[in-house]
């Protein structure tokens, strides 16, 4: 199949933006490429439309006039029934520290203005394209504290489900799934992005880190080989 044709997406994104123009022309943009977008000008509304519509990826602009585009962040990441949401952060605030604690706060990716539509639309299908397409076994158990449900995509410690966001979930599957064996983070990153990865080394660390305080005393089968990369050994 030629590779002009575009293939209808049935993902469902969030354009969270307060400015107008770009709103616009992002929203038909990722139209022309097969998406359902919806925009929303305010943080507020976006929250209130999850309530019926729940997006599979949403573009969210840090600097909204109601709301900051972080707290929606932490909103989205602390309700079980909106953690699946997949999250981009398009933003003018390109500082390190703005990115790190976007990371930190369970976003996928985190996307600087200006940009081009091309590079918008490679980070998007690279994150809704994220995880084991086919899973090898249906749990994983670490140290007999941990299960990893590969059909729920549910993460347990002991009896409590933790809240993990969906590129921790999947680090710790492909971590997981070959315990012993050292993952550089170019490997992670192939693995999870793909050829499309347009993402730091520093992106794993910030995710790894998260997952770490996540699991807690568990947090030992979760290793830092230093220089190389990291690994789940028992």
């Amino acid at each position: 199949m030629p590779e002009d044709i575009k293939i209808p997406s049935k993902h469902r994104i969030a354009v969270v933006e307060d400015e107008p123009d770009i709103a616009g022309l992002i929203t038909t943009h990722l139209r022309k490429e097969g998406f359902l977008v919806e925009k929303y000008e305010t943080g507020g509304a976006f929250l209130r439309s999850i309530e019926k519509h729940l997006p599979d990826l949403v573009l969210l602009d840090l600097m909204l006039p109601d709301v900051d585009g972080l707290e929606v962040c932490r909103l989205l990441k602390r309700n079980e029934a909106w953690r699946s949401i997949r999250i981009i952060i398009v933003t003018a605030k390109g500082e390190e520290t703005d990115r790190v604690l976007g990371l930190e706060l369970g976003a996928d990716d985190y996307l600087t203005k200006p940009f081009s539509l091309k590079e918008l639309t490679a980070r998007i299908r690279a994150v809704l394209r994220r995880g084991p397409e086919k899973p090898v076994a249906r749990e994983i158990i670490i140290g007999g504290v941990i299960f990893i449900d590969l059909e729920k995509h549910e993460a347990r410690l002991g009896n409590k489900v933790l809240a993990l966001t969906s590129t921790e979930f999947n680090i710790l599957s492909l971590l997981a799934g070959k315990k012993g064996r050292v993952f550089t983070r170019d490997q992670i990153l192939d693995d999870l992005w793909g050829d499309e990865k347009i993402v730091l080394d520093r992106t794993v660390d910030v995710h790894i880190k998260n997952l770490r305080e996540k699991l807690g005393p568990a947090a030992k089968f979760l290793q830092n080989i230093r220089g190389v990369g990291y690994k789940v050994d028992e």
